[in-house]
């Protein structure tokens, strides 16, 4: 049977915790929004919060030093401690929001202390997207190997947000060809322009633009996903892709599309970023970038630090506000004339990942990934799936003209 507590109440184990562990009890009580199922390492319980309204959530403590780790590091040292198998949750999506929706009260649980905050961001400021950075970057992450992402993505193995148009009742895979439908029609992409992918991927959209009569180029820094592309691509001679970082690229192309990289691109190349697709497309050509975005009024805090995407997940990225990329943009002579903003499509992509990678968790255990992998990406799928849910973080596609 669990305790429950009072909005105004400290919570009193029955074995005496050290001083960090009271320290993030002591918040609890004054959660505002949702409940909280909290299971000590003793096994004792205690309940906090409201039972009308909020996502009800549960944590096992099986180690007091998680507490440490988290009051110190924010949502990196809970990662640490989840990992290392010092905590756990049976729904980490409920429990991430219920966090986002008591912030106010529990701020020290997503960002932590300033000194672990400084040594964060000294961390990701190394993993910075020069040409070699970027290479190590991508690497990272996308070339964890083919069969891995192919266990849980959809069987057009696209990795970025679907766009479900208000029809949840349609699979993932045609949400995700309704995405580069749109990503045509918005372009106007007709037989006989040259268009170009930054970031293609494992060639999902190269291939869907190629089999509709266009002409395509893709590049990506993945051998990985270079290897797949190629494959996939062989018997569509209107498309090609090649290993090269968007920097190395000439010549001019009637359109240009990016589909989830310029996250990746990182904030001190963002005009280099631009000047490339300015540089790239004719007079009076078009782009559509995609970008996972912040918003703009939490944009300086998470400038100024770290969080458990950039450190555990995708090193040197940088999420942009949708008024920050648009100004970007603007600096370069692009013009932005359309802006889709998709965000709880894209917790409902994550969703269905989260759900498929569950399914086939013998099998990506088969491939040789520990449990402590298995923790690390399930909360990674489950803190986007919350970001997105709560307005955190959104998504859009931004139509840019050069003039």
């Amino acid at each position: 049977m669990s305790a429950i507590l009072p909005r105004s109440a400290i919570p009193l184990p029955a074995s005496r915790p050290p001083a960090t562990a009271r320290a993030l009890l002591a918040m609890l009580p004054r959660l505002q929004r949702g409940q909280l199922l909290l299971t000590l390492p003793d096994g004792q319980q205690l309940r906090f919060g409201q039972p009308d309204g909020g996502p009800h959530a549960e944590l096992q403590l099986h180690d007091w030093r998680a507490c440490a780790r988290i009051l110190r590091s924010g949502d990196i040292g809970f990662a640490e401690a989840l990992r290392d198998g010092w905590l756990a949750s049976a729904d980490l999506t409920a429990l991430l929001r219920l966090v986002l929706q008591n912030e106010a009260v529990l701020t020290r649980t997503l960002f932590g202390g300033r000194l672990a905050g400084l040594v964060h961001r000294l961390r990701h400021w190394l993993h910075r997207n020069s040409r070699r950075g970027s290479a190590r970057n991508i690497h990272a992450h996308y070339d964890l190997g083919n069969d891995f992402y192919a266990l849980w993505l959809d069987d057009s193995q696209t990795y970025s947000s679907a766009w479900f148009d208000g029809d949840l009742r349609q699979d993932l895979g045609h949400a995700q060809a309704a995405k580069y439908q749109r990503i045509i029609d918005v372009l106007k992409l007709r037989r006989g322009m040259r268009i170009l992918e930054i970031g293609c991927g494992w060639g999902g959209f190269l291939e869907h633009a190629a089999q509709r009569g266009l002409t395509v180029h893709g590049v990506t820094l993945s051998r990985e996903q270079l290897a797949l592309a190629q494959t996939r691509l062989a018997g569509l001679p209107s498309a090609s892709v090649e290993l090269c970082d968007y920097r190395d690229l000439r010549g001019r192309y009637d359109a240009i599309v990016s589909i989830e990289m310029f996250e990746a691109v990182g904030e001190a190349y963002w005009d280099g970023y631009m000047a490339t697709l300015q540089r790239l497309l004719r007079p009076g050509g078009a782009a559509l970038v995609q970008s996972i975005t912040i918003d703009e009024a939490r944009f300086a805090r998470y400038r100024a630090g770290s969080d458990f995407i950039q450190q555990f997940v995708f090193p040197g990225g940088m999420l942009p506000s949708p008024q920050r990329f648009v100004a970007a943009a603007a600096r370069r002579g692009l013009r932005c004339e359309d802006q889709l903003h998709f965000g709880a499509d894209y917790a409902e992509t994550l969703r269905r990942w989260h759900r498929a990678f569950e399914h086939r968790l013998h099998e990506v255990r088969a491939q040789g990934f520990d449990e402590a992998f298995i923790r690390i990406w399930r909360l990674y799928l489950a803190y986007c799936e919350a970001g997105f849910d709560e307005g955190r973080i959104g998504v859009a596609q931004f139509a840019l003209r050069r003039d």
